[in-house]
């Protein structure tokens, strides 16, 4: 989102896959190079905030969604991923009213589970409140994240589905969780995919998160990938039987 101007492809960074410095190996990437482009908003000007030029514009709440439903954007892109602070405001409810599906992160301990529940419960009412002028809520998926092979992490993580249970289908807590690992961490150094860095325990989740998200992709692996996943991640992706033949008759022994 720019504040003045027009957008151009000065606001659009390029980004190279693999970057220069990247040290892993390269044999097995993805031979057709990285379809990423990052449009970073106009969040510098010291004289006008975005969030407070936000709240004196009267589209403010469709100013996104009206950008992204320009059919040059849909004919372009596949998939377009806003990404806010975890904040309230008027970017954050923009972001929300031009999303088809809002992820949350959240990690299972005390302070953040708490949070993250009452932020997300507000937030629904909030937009449910607007939904009479045509603004929607979008459906809400939630992510388990930097969970721990640990009592204290389980419990946490059984408390927050049960949270959402109560809301009655406004938030699906998705089934793939994604562990603390130094993986992630090394990824964000080298600015490249996680499973780049660690192509079997984080490929194995992100594959699993991303046919959560994205079920026509289910099956679908990245070229280092050993086209399978470990076994308790990959029973969550067993397909549902559609078969229409008729169950056999039950048998008794006489």
């Amino acid at each position: 989102m720019v504040m003045s101007g027009a957008l151009t492809t000065d606001c659009i960074s390029h980004v190279e896959f693999p970057p220069a410095e990247f040290e892993g190996d390269r044999s097995s990437l993805n031979v057709q190079g990285g379809f990423l482009h990052i449009v970073c908003s106009d969040t510098q000007r010291d004289d006008s905030p975005l969030q407070i030029w936000l709240s004196n514009q009267l589209d403010r709440l469709v100013r996104i969604r009206m950008a992204l439903s320009n059919p040059d954007i849909r004919a372009q892109y596949d998939v377009c991923i806003i990404d806010t602070q975890g904040a309230v405001g008027h970017l954050q409810d923009a972001a929300v009213n031009a999303a088809d599906v809002l992820l949350a992160p959240v990690a299972p301990d005390v302070l953040s589970a708490r949070e993250f529940v009452d932020g997300t419960i507000k937030l629904v009412a909030r937009h449910e409140s607007a939904s009479n002028l045509g603004y929607k809520v979008p459906a809400i998926q939630c992510v388990i994240n930097r969970s721990e092979n640990t009592v204290d992490s389980r419990t946490m993580s059984s408390l927050i589905r049960n949270q959402f249970i109560e809301m009655s289908g406004r938030v699906t807590v998705l089934a793939t969780q994604i562990p603390q690992a130094v993986a992630y961490k090394k990824a964000a150094t080298a600015q490249v995919p996680a499973h780049w860095i660690d192509p079997v325990r984080a490929g194995d989740h992100m594959h699993s998160l991303l046919w959560e998200l994205i079920p026509n992709l289910s099956n679908k692996f990245t070229p280092n990938h050993r086209n399978e996943l470990a076994p308790a991640l990959g029973a969550l992706h067993v397909p549902i039987s559609t078969s229409d033949e008729p169950d056999s008759p039950l048998t008794t022994n006489s």
